[in-house]
């Protein structure tokens, strides 16, 4: 491998695929890996399909890391596996699936074929291909000019650990009270309940104040009409204490005098 260290996923796959170089399809392109796809998703028609997807599906389960490889029969439908995952490259490393489009495009609904690189040297990429010249499982050495791109396992697999950890967060558990809750009736202090009523209580005061100033300001109640002060009225030789507003209307109220007392003259009775 050059001296190049292989990441966990990529060794147990090139293992596992390494150990079926040589294999050949029997006729009518059954092959032991379509049967066991064909088992697995309870479809008989895989049993004699292309198999190039099938066996890489087959040698993941049987490495024990199909969840990080994918297991797939239809080549573009495992490319937007990975893209979907976040794996999905355009440069090749030891263990990542390269996928192939023999008519030179780049999109993945063009792929047409995939095999795993084994290694890459001088710009070429050594791999190992099932279902090469329809019948073999064997290496081969390609250009990378009718390759879409790459999808990477060992990606898949940091993704989902990082999504794992993030579903199995906790927060930290809070600080448990020495007292139980509601043991003290001061602790309803400052709960959102107890700062809601406070500011509902000093909306109403102070609602109630405005409209009171209001009311005043149009009239006098009882509370706080100006005290009239009594006047003072010369009547002959006497003085006597007038209310500034009589009580009632009409004439002043007639004087009674005993009888035989002589009658005081008044301001307004007419000269003798």
């Amino acid at each position: 491998m050059g001296g190049v260290e292989l990441d966990p996923i990529a060794d147990k796959l090139l293992k596992t695929v390494r150990k079926e170089l040589g294999y050949r399809e029997k006729g009518g392109q059954h092959t032991k890996f379509g049967h066991w796809y064909a088992e697995r998703v309870q479809d008989p028609q895989y049993k004699d399909a292309p198999w190039c997807d099938m066996f890489i599906a087959w040698a993941a389960d049987k490495a024990g890391i199909g969840e990080y490889v994918g297991q797939f029969a239809w080549t573009p439908s495992h490319a937007v596996w990975f893209i979907e995952q976040g794996a999905w490259t355009k440069k090749p490393e030891p263990g990542a699936l390269v996928f192939f489009d023999w008519r030179g495009g780049k999109s993945y609904k063009g792929v047409d074929h995939v095999g795993i690189v084994e290694r890459v040297e001088g710009g070429k990429i050594h791999t190992i291909e099932a279902n090469v010249d329809r019948v073999w499982l064997k290496r081969k050495v390609r250009d990378t000019d009718k390759v879409v791109g790459y999808g990477l396992p060992r990606v898949v697999q940091a993704n989902a650990e990082r999504t794992e950890i993030r579903e199995t967060e906790h927060p930290f558990p809070l600080r448990e009270r020495a007292d139980k809750p509601g043991s003290n009736p001061l602790d309803l202090i400052g709960t959102p309940v107890a700062l809601l009523l406070l500011i509902v209580v000093t909306t109403v005061v102070i609602a109630f104040r405005l409209a009171g100033r209001r009311r005043g300001h149009h009239r006098h109640g009882p509370w706080n009409e100006p005290s009239a002060q009594p006047e003072i009225e010369r009547i002959g030789p006497q003085y006597v204490m007038r209310s500034p507003v009589p009580t009632q209307p009409g004439p002043p109220p007639r004087e009674s005098v005993a009888a035989g007392a002589p009658r005081r003259r008044r301001p307004y009775d007419p000269q003798p």
